[in-house]
């Protein structure tokens, strides 16, 4: 089993990356393997829903790592998104990734279990737990729960770890991700198969 864990802020080492350290660290605990993703500095493209991807898994201007990040995706088992608050937002890099691996490469993503994290010095967090958990939720994917929404607060990563409810919630998520893959695992040792959703209805109310 293996968790992909995507951290959306353009500061390596800062509050995003803190806090899903700390769900790293719980995760490996629990015997699951971890790849913690950097998004980096460098500018990422928004999607222009041009449909070039269609019918191949990879984004037609994947060269900014979007494609790198999709294969990625398909060996994974899980993935945990973090993103700091920008004008109570995620960071907008983040929303162009997850935009275009998941309009080019949602077969990577299905059926796996996701969850969200994010990092604010104050306010914005829901409206970014908000944002990100759509991605899941849009792609068959399960989403993960913890004892409270998955937010840590803080100006510093020693802010962060200050946030002992934050860090605690983290924890939890973290917990909650590793029982579900593994529940996941067994079913499918006992072959139990993944749902079968109908298709083709598109209901369209302008005429």
């Amino acid at each position: 089993m293996k968790v992909i864990l995507l951290n959306g802020s353009c500061r390596a080492q800062g509050c995003t990356y803190t806090a899903l350290c700390e769900a790293k660290k719980v995760l490996e605990a629990e015997g699951v393997e971890c790849e913690l993703v950097q998004i980096g500095t460098s500018p990422i493209r928004d999607c222009i829903a041009c449909g070039g991807c269609a019918g191949k898994g990879h984004c037609v201007f994947g060269d900014d790592g979007v494609n790198a990040l999709i294969d990625k995706m398909n060996d994974a088992d899980g993935f945990i998104f973090g993103s700091p608050v920008y004008f109570a937002h995620p960071d907008g890099r983040i929303q162009c990734m997850l935009d275009r691996a998941f309009y080019a490469g949602r077969k990577a993503f299905e059926h796996k279990p996701a969850a969200v994290i994010v990092s604010a010095r104050r306010a914005g967090t829901t409206a970014s737990l908000d944002v990100l958990s759509k991605y899941p939720l849009i792609a068959e994917m399960p989403l993960v729960a913890s004892s409270y929404w998955p937010m840590v607060h803080g100006s510093t990563p020693a802010q962060v770890l200050e946030d002992e409810e934050g860090i605690q919630t983290v924890r939890n998520l973290a917990h909650n991700m590793a029982w579900l893959l593994k529940c996941i695992e067994l079913g499918k040792q006992n072959g139990v198969p993944v749902p079968k959703n109908e298709t083709g209805a598109k209901t369209n109310f302008i005429r």
